[in-house]
């Protein structure tokens, strides 16, 4: 897989979540990337890098990013504009392989995809990103730069002699020491391989965008708010940007790196102030687009977690930060010493609540203290969970056979029970009325009046943590920015 849009999650988030996409996705990234799709190997064992194995693979793989990142998000106003500028792209491209076709993806995550058939999607997370045409023109050019340079396939090879190396090293050389090293040089070679891939691409994107008449630098402002936006991110996780070590063996270069070679290749085309950025146009085109959780899957206001098809609502304790996943929910503490986890399963047939939390549902962690009580009117268990590192207090409640499971961990000896406590006092069902009014949060365009700042406009957004970081995020502008009287500023709203 060939990544450009990443950001870092906490080792305990990770272990939480344990969310996996199929190994076809994640053969070389993880967090908020874009990525070339390989092809597949075929069941004969034998690697054969052609097109048509590709297009076989093809619908396959488009119906499995549906499933992964929440299915197609219907925007005719987004979809037409994207549309056009893949039209213009595709005239302008230094290679072509066909009809381009693009899906925009119901994630708020910012990510972006492509198939070497031409497949390109992108996230409502990414629309939601950036400001103008030539900002998300230079998202697509880098996508059809990967498919016209044949990316996927090259990246393909490389691996097959990757697994033979190790083969060589495992049957004939006979030697561990000799063999980590080969095939440590090896695995460098190929993060090599894939860092120079993404350049590549954003040096062929940076010259697409420009022939096709949109403004070079737009791809140096994308990725200024890419890297902004994992800031953004990271701080919520208390850890700062410079805590992001990259990893010699990482595959994605870092984002500083990528916008002095885009800012140098747009110097060498013209000076600032060339080609169409058309902010209003592509403003107007995500405007009212959805922001945030889907409320089919549940959505976070600050504290509160509200599921509209599950008619449930719990909230997080006091200094906690939440993020919802199609199948789960994640919380982290401020200091990051706890988190927090909240996901259902179904009971089997003849199992009792008692019997399944004493198993316990947490490999490696032994489950104690097994009490029988009852959270809002609904048969529950709670328990004691002790693991390495980790402290536990686990609960579960029941709702017919299924089970709403929630996990409090805290780092060491500290006991969670308090917080754990919080969370089951706010756990209630929802009435009726209440699913129903669960809305999702839309951009809106809203026009600066004369003595507006961004404090004031972020005081427009009263759901959204740390406001006035998000509203600067969202529309580009750096700290101590002055808005412009009459121009139009994205808020989030319902």
């Amino acid at each position: 897989m060939l990544a450009l849009w990443r950001h870092g999650s906490l080792a305990l988030r990770k272990r939480l979540a344990a969310l996996a996409l199929p190994a076809l996705l994640l053969v070389a990234c993880g967090g908020d990337q874009n990525a070339l799709l390989p092809p597949e190997r075929p069941a004969d064992g034998e690697f054969a890098p052609r097109i048509s194995t590709v297009q076989r693979a093809s619908d396959r793989e488009h119906q499995r990013l549906l499933a992964a990142f929440g299915g197609e998000y219907r925007a005719p106003k987004a979809r037409a504009a994207l549309d056009d500028v893949v039209q213009r792209l595709a005239k302008a491209s230094e290679g072509q392989i066909g009809a381009y076709e693009i899906t925009i993806l119901n994630s708020p995550v910012v990510n972006a995809f492509a198939l070497p058939t031409g497949r390109l999607y992108v996230t409502r997370g990414l629309l939601a990103l950036a400001n103008d045409t030539s900002e998300i023109a230079s998202v697509l050019a880098h996508e059809i730069a990967h498919v016209t340079a044949q990316h996927a396939v090259e990246r393909a090879e490389r691996e097959l002699e990757s697994a033979l190396v190790s083969q060589v090293v495992s049957q004939v050389l006979k030697d561990p020491a000799q063999g980590a090293a080969v095939q440590a040089g090896s695995k460098l070679s190929l993060a090599r391989f894939s860092r120079q891939q993404e350049l590549t691409a954003d040096q062929i994107s940076v010259r697409n965008i420009s022939r096709a008449g949109y403004d070079p630098y737009g791809a140096g402002r994308f990725l200024g708010a890419l890297g902004r936006n994992t800031a953004f991110r990271n701080s919520a996780q208390n850890q700062s940007a410079d805590d992001k070590r990259l990893d010699i063996l990482s595959s994605h270069p870092q984002t500083p790196e990528r916008i002095a070679a885009v800012t140098a290749a747009a110097r060498q085309i013209g000076a600032p102030g060339i080609g169409e950025h058309d902010a209003a146009r592509w403003l107007a085109a995500i405007d009212g687009l959805a922001y945030g959780d889907d409320p089919r899957d549940g959505v976070v206001r600050g504290r509160r977690y509200l599921n509209s098809a599950l008619r449930i609502a719990f909230s997080a304790p006091e200094g906690f930060s939440l993020e919802a996943a199609r199948d789960m929910v994640i919380g982290v503490s401020a200091n990051g010493a706890q988190a927090l986890r909240f996901d259902s399963v179904t009971l089997k047939a003849g199992q009792t609540l008692e019997s399944y939390v004493a198993t316990g549902w947490i490999e490696g962690v032994e489950t104690t203290g097994v009490e029988k009580l009852e959270i809002s009117g609904q048969p529950a268990v709670v328990a004691t969970g002790k693991g390495t590192d980790w402290t536990f207090r686990l609960a579960a409640v029941q709702a017919g056979d299924r089970v709403y499971r929630f996990i409090l961990a805290a780092r060491g000896g500290n006991d969670p029970s308090r917080a754990m406590q919080s969370v089951l006092d706010s756990f209630r069902s929802l009435a009726p009325t209440e699913a129903q009014a669960v809305r999702p949060m839309q951009i809106r365009l809203v026009a600066a009046s004369a003595g507006d700042t961004p404090a004031s406009m972020a005081a427009r957004m009263p759901e959204q943590e740390r406001a006035l970081e998000l509203f600067m995020l969202l529309n580009g502008l750096d700290r101590n920015g002055a808005l412009t009287p009459g121009q139009r500023y994205k808020i989030i709203a319902e």
